[in-house]
Formats: structure tokens, C-alpha cells, sequence
């Protein structure tokens, strides 16, 4: 890689930069932080970067979240005395300019864990850096540990850092003269493929402390009877994992925060309300848990855990069984509601985010790179290190967790036992009482024209037997682990990325059921 030589510099004053990613906030930030004790001016930066919001698993949606954190980002660093500055292009190129203009000493970034892109991208500003002989600074992000030699010293480091003091945001910056703050790119800037449509959660650290508070202080009394329920689960959980995934939080600040609940709760009579604090509190440990695998192992993006599985799918067969999976339009009721809310708001509880995916992976035998590029786009939490783990738990490709395979119409009269969800989203069965409105190919052609929903004009007949498909993937991922040394290679992948038991309140054990894509 060859980069510009030095030019001359414009102006002689050193500066320092805080280059923001995915931890769009003041608080708790531990480059700024490092930053503003050197003493030197700091230009905090964003660099809106096209070739990423050009990536199959990127959308308009995601960024929708970064605008509202990055607009008030720029807003409160502009009180502390220098406003956010913004940078569109290739983040070499963007710190190439800057050196044009400024003398740098250092750059202060957080460790991201991210697509092969990020990473690809990562290495060519440390590579930058280095011919350019300014200093990297770069500090760990939340639970995940980089250069970790065994898995089984994962949790103890995890659990010292969530111990450790929230770093307090500061009270001024020291600006730079003589810079352009740029402008922030609209919802409609064309890099993003603008979707009118989309609904989308507020984005911002203020909307985060505000969904922190209201899930701890009312709705988490009913986190776990509610959790699984497509249609109480948008109030009763805590709605955090945007945050999360884009840093208007961290990890530690929620820890802090469900802490300092916990103790407000140590008079109360009812012991219900913590064991669903501690329900939560463990998925924050799963969260960071998923996270450590893609850290550990980057392949896990692209490549099946197990070798054996690779070709069990093929990447580009089932054109039919994708589209209508993807618009929700596959004649189960449970599913297709679920699709169609998740296009709408980017956000579905996680045990309907995991029948999606057995739907997609089992039933219909969408290879997991394929569905999960389509979820990814939807996801306004998207975050690389959760969402390719649970693809592969939930298609059977891992070799170290159950196989579980979802039965749609169980999960239907299980959590919607009303059909309320289904009358929601699927506005062809709105009429469509129970017990039919989950299961709407058992009405006789007489029940179909009576409540308007004629099966194969109005709705769609299911496009696969569930029993069937399931039976058959079962047999397919069976025959698959039939090779001499599928064992040895299984054991491998545990040692690499299999959770380890501990005692405490976060006792981990590698099983399917365990979805964090969602809090």
C-alpha cells in the first residue's frame, strides 16, 4: 500500500484526533478522554465513509440511528468549545488532508470488532499511520478482548472492566482554529439508498438514558413474562441494543445504571422484579460473550464454524422461497407477520428474530449468508458479532449447539395466542378469528369467503409442509456430521469459541435458546 509523502504543513499548531465509530457518545469514552489529557487541541471526527454504506449488509436504516447520535453529538461537543467535525470519503484519504492542514500527533479510537471491512479498513490507518509516523492510540471496547490467547480467560477479564469507574464526559475541549466543520449528510444523501417508508428507533445517548431508565424503573417488572411475545416485547424490553451497537451507550454505563437499581430493590418484598433484572443482566454478558467469537475468529462472517456444513446450502438457490420470506409472504401467519413488522420498524423480539432464521435455514434451506444479509440491512441494532453467531446456531451449521428447529405454528399460538400481532401486520386475516387466523389453510372454502381471505388469492398458501421440510433438514444436517474426523473439528471449534461454565450470575452454557440479537 502506498500512501501520499508529507506535505507542508499549513499550520505548525500539533493537534490530537478523537475519531468516532461505533461509540457515538461523551461519556464513558476513553479515547477522548486519553485525548484531552495530552493538552493539545482536539478535533473530534466522523468520517461518513460510502464504500461502507455500500456493503450488502449496510442501509439506510442504520444510518438513520447514526444521524440522530451524530446530530447531538456535534451539539454537546460544540457546548464543550469544538462542534463534531464531519468527513466524507475514505478515512485515509480524510486523515491525509488533515495533515495537509494540521500537524497531527495522535489519533484516539476505539477497537472495533467488526465486518472484514472494518477490519480491512482498520489495518490501512494503522498502516497509514505508522509511514506517517503519527501515534495510534487505540483502547477495547466494552467486554470484547483483542489478542486473547485462551477462551477461558475471557469472562474475568469482561467482568473487571464492567467493575471498573464510569469515565465521566468532560467539561470542555480545547478546539481547533481554522477548520471546516463539514456537513452532515441527510437521510436522502444517495450513498445511504433512501427508503420513505422505514420507520426507525431514536438514535442519540439522550434517547439511550431514557430507554435505560424507563426499562429499569417500570416495564423490566414484566421483562420475562413478556419477552418472548412479538407484540408486548416492543414495550416490555428494554429497547437498548441500538445503543449499544452504535455507542450512544456502553456496556458499562447500563451495568452501572442496573446496579444502582438492584440496590434500590434490596428493601423490596417482591423478588420477582431482580430475578428479571438479573435475566437482563446475564444477556449483557451473552451479548459481549457473541461478540468475543467474531473477535477471535473473523471467518466467522463468511465460513460455516464446521467445515462440514459449508456446503450443505447453496448460496443462491430457493429464488422463490427467498422473496417471499423476505416480503412476508410465505402463508404462515407468525412468520410473515414478524417479517413484515421487522421491514417496517427494524426491530422484533428475539425469539421471533430466531424462528425467522430456522424458517429461512430449515424450512425453506436458505443458505444463513443469504437470509443474513437481508436481516442485517433490517436491523437497526445490526451488530456484526451477534448477528453471525446466532445465523449460524440457528441453521445447525456450528456443530456445538442443539438443533433447534422453530415450529412456526407453536411459536404462533404461543406468543400471539390472540392473533393480535398477526391481525397487526397481515391485514388479510384481520378478519380471521381464532383459531384459524394462525393457521388459515385448515378453513374450509366456505370459512375463507365468509371471513374475506381466500387462500391463493388474498394470502398465500404456506409455500412448504413444516413437518416435512423440518424432518428432512434434520436428516441433511445428520448425514453431514457423519465424517471420520467431524468430532475432532467440532472439539476445535468449542476450544476456539465455545462459552465456559462459571458459577455466579453468569453461568454460561452454549445453547441455541440464548439470543441476544435483542434486549
Amino acid at each position: 500500500m502506498r500512501f501520499e509523502t508529507r506535505e507542508s504543513v499549513r499550520n505548525n499548531n500539533s493537534i490530537n484526533i478523537t475519531w468516532f465509530k461505533r461509540d457515538l457518545r461523551l461519556n464513558d469514552h476513553a479515547p477522548l478522554s486519553a485525548a484531552i489529557r495530552f493538552g493539545t487541541p482536539i478535533l473530534p471526527l466522523y468520517i461518513v465513509e460510502p464504500d461502507y454504506w455500500a456493503q450488502k449488509f449496510s442501509s439506510v436504516r442504520h444510518w438513520q440511528f447514526v444521524l440522530d447520535c451524530v446530530e447531538e453529538l456535534r451539539i454537546e461537543c460544540d457546548k464543550l468549545g469544538q462542534p463534531l467535525v464531519i468527513r466524507k470519503g475514505v478515512a485515509t484519504a480524510v486523515f491525509q488532508e488533515l495533515l495537509k492542514q494540521f500537524k497531527i500527533d495522535g489519533i484516539f479510537v476505539h477497537q472495533e470488532t467488526g465486518n472484514d471491512w472494518s477490519r480491512r479498513r482498520d489495518q490501512g490507518v494503522r498502516d497509514w499511520c505508522a509511514y506517517n509516523s503519527i501515534r495510534l492510540h487505540e483502547f477495547p471496547t466494552n467486554g470484547v478482548v483483542r489478542d486473547l490467547d485462551s477462551r477461558d480467560k475471557w469472562s474475568k477479564v469482561r467482568d473487571s472492566r464492567m467493575i471498573e469507574p464510569i469515565i465521566p464526559a468532560p467539561s470542555r475541549l480545547r478546539g481547533v482554529s481554522d477548520i471546516h466543520i463539514g456537513e452532515i449528510p441527510s437521510r436522502t444523501y444517495p450513498c445511504f439508498g433512501y427508503r420513505s417508508e422505514e420507520s426507525n428507533q431514536r438514535g442519540g445517548s439522550a434517547a439511550g438514558k431514557v430507554a435505560v431508565t424507563t426499562f429499569l424503573r417500570y416495564n423490566s417488572k414484566k421483562y420475562l413474562r413478556h419477552i418472548s411475545e412479538p407484540h408486548l416485547s416492543k414495550k416490555y424490553c428494554s429497547r437498548i441494543s441500538p445503543h449499544l451497537t452504535w455507542g450512544s451507550l456502553s456496556v458499562k454505563e447500563v451495568i452501572k445504571s442496573l446496579q444502582s437499581r438492584f440496590g434500590e430493590l434490596d428493601n423490596s418484598v417482591d423478588n420477582s422484579w431482580k430475578r428479571n433484572l438479573r435475566a437482563f443482566e446475564s444477556r449483557l454478558a451473552w451479548r459481549c460473550h457473541f461478540i468475543q467469537k467474531l473477535e477471535d475468529q473473523p471467518s466467522i462472517e463468511t465460513a460455516c464454524m464446521h467445515s462440514a456444513f459449508e456446503q450443505l446450502r447453496s448460496a443462491d438457490s430457493g429464488e422463490q422461497f427467498y422473496n417471499a420470506w423476505s416480503i412476508g409472504m410465505t402463508g404462515y401467519p407468525i412468520v410473515d407477520a414478524c417479517m413484515r413488522s421487522l421491514n417496517h420498524g427494524g426491530w422484533i423480539t428475539f425469539r421471533m428474530r430466531a424462528m425467522l432464521v430456522s424458517f429461512a435455514s430449515y424450512n425453506l434451506w436458505i443458505d444463513w449468508r443469504r437470509s443474513g444479509y437481508h436481516l442485517a440491512k433490517l436491523f437497526t441494532d445490526y451488530e456484526p458479532g451477534i448477528h453471525y453467531s446466532q445465523l449460524q446456531m440457528q441453521s445447525g451449521v456450528t456443530s456445538i449447539n442443539a438443533i433447534r428447529i422453530y415450529n412456526p405454528l407453536k411459536q404462533s399460538f404461543a406468543n400471539d395466542p390472540g392473533g393480535h400481532f398477526i391481525r397487526s401486520w397481515v391485514p388479510e386475516l384481520k378478519a380471521v378469528p381464532e383459531p384459524w387466523v394462525h393457521q388459515p389453510w385448515k378453513m374450509s372454502g366456505p370459512l375463507q369467503s365468509n371471513f374475506g381471505c381466500i387462500l391463493g388469492k388474498d394470502y398465500p398458501k404456506p409455500i412448504v409442509d413444516h413437518e416435512i421440510t423440518a424432518k428432512l433438514a434434520r436428516q441433511r444436517i445428520k448425514a453431514a456430521s457423519q465424517g471420520k474426523d467431524f468430532l475432532a473439528e467440532s472439539r476445535q471449534v468449542f476450544d476456539k469459541l465455545g462459552s465456559r461454565q462459571r458459577s455466579g450470575r453468569h453461568r454460561h452454557k452454549e445453547v441455541s435458546r440464548q439470543l441476544t440479537l435483542s434486549l
